[in-house]
């Protein structure tokens, strides 16, 4: 098992401090103060210092807490700063606009860097030993990041996600980005893996980083703990059997990467090339570590 954090080569990121249920952190020229449920120990900053730094808080909602509005509420200007604005990870060579949306997040998790810099030297690996791009499949993929470092890295890159709004979001990141070509796809992510099982479909890279729960785009509601192996199965018969990666990514409370580990070897098998798993981390300035995520990759 191995623990994970961005590189500190990343001049566009950083997690000033962290503590009380709360992380200060730095987006290109801006700070954020977020919830951070996960943050149970004392900051080592002040409250003086954090409003200092920061340009704006995220206020939680009524609905925090409970599900599907957990993430709801508004953000509060401490001072002046844009409400969308670009960063850099030149470690692969891709841009991402951000912004402040009423569910607190931005438009970025940067503890997935590593797993970023992962698939972009899986896909090179792939890509410089056959002369056809690699087909890497991205589920639940959000703003994009990860669909970025596979296209840096020379794929054929199909983008799913159910959110017709951050699907539009990535598109934009591709954009300022510089590249093209990426196959984006708004659809619930187990009927697309079903689909493409029953049609013989195969793979070269899968990402997966599902929410605890979520939403197809025609309602259709689903919840991880039901339905994650059942996912995993459909991708395991889509993943093509050599020269071929899977990533997993969990955020669930209460997952583990021992547990991460086990559904991965239970849904793809024992035929690998390579098999780790760990957690991934953000570290503040005085070196406490934020456990954020839970990964297992895979390599055929």
């Amino acid at each position: 098992m191995t623990i994970e954090q961005p590189s500190a080569e990343w001049k566009d990121y950083e997690l000033i401090d962290s503590g009380e249920f709360s992380k200060l952190e730095r987006f290109g020229p801006y700070v954020t103060i977020r919830p951070e449920p996960k943050a149970l120990w004392s900051k080592t900053l002040s409250d003086a210092e954090w409003r200092r730094l920061a340009h704006t808080e995220f206020k939680p909602g009524a609905g925090f807490g409970k599900a599907g509005k957990e993430d709801s509420g508004t953000w509060n200007m401490l001072h002046k700063m844009q409400e969308q604005w670009t960063i850099a990870y030149p470690a692969v060579g891709f841009n991402l606009r951000l912004g402040l949306t009423s569910f607190k997040h931005v438009g970025v998790f940067p503890e997935q860097a590593p797993n970023w810099d992962f698939i972009y030297r899986s896909v090179r690996e792939i890509a410089g030993a056959q002369q056809e791009p690699p087909k890497v499949l991205n589920l639940f993929a959000y703003t994009g990041a990860a669909s970025l470092a596979a296209c840096k890295g020379g794929a054929a890159v199909t983008h799913l996600d159910s959110v017709r709004q951050v699907v539009t979001w990535a598109r934009g990141n591709m954009e300022i980005s510089g590249l093209d070509g990426i196959r984006w796809i708004i659809e619930d992510a187990m009927k697309f893996a079903r689909r493409e099982a029953r049609r013989g479909n195969t793979y070269q890279g899968l990402i997966l980083d599902p929410p605890a729960y979520g939403h197809g785009p025609d309602g259709e509601r689903w919840k991880l703990d039901e339905c994650l192996f059942d996912l995993l199965q459909q991708c395991a018969a889509i993943l093509a059997p050599e020269k071929s990666f899977m990533v997993l990514n969990l955020y669930s409370n209460g997952y583990s990467a021992v547990l991460a580990d086990t559904l991965v070897r239970s849904a793809f098998g024992t035929k690998f090339a390579s098999l780790d798993y760990g957690e991934l981390v953000l570290r503040d300035r005085a070196g406490k570590a934020l456990p954020l995520s839970v990964f297992s990759r895979l390599k055929r």
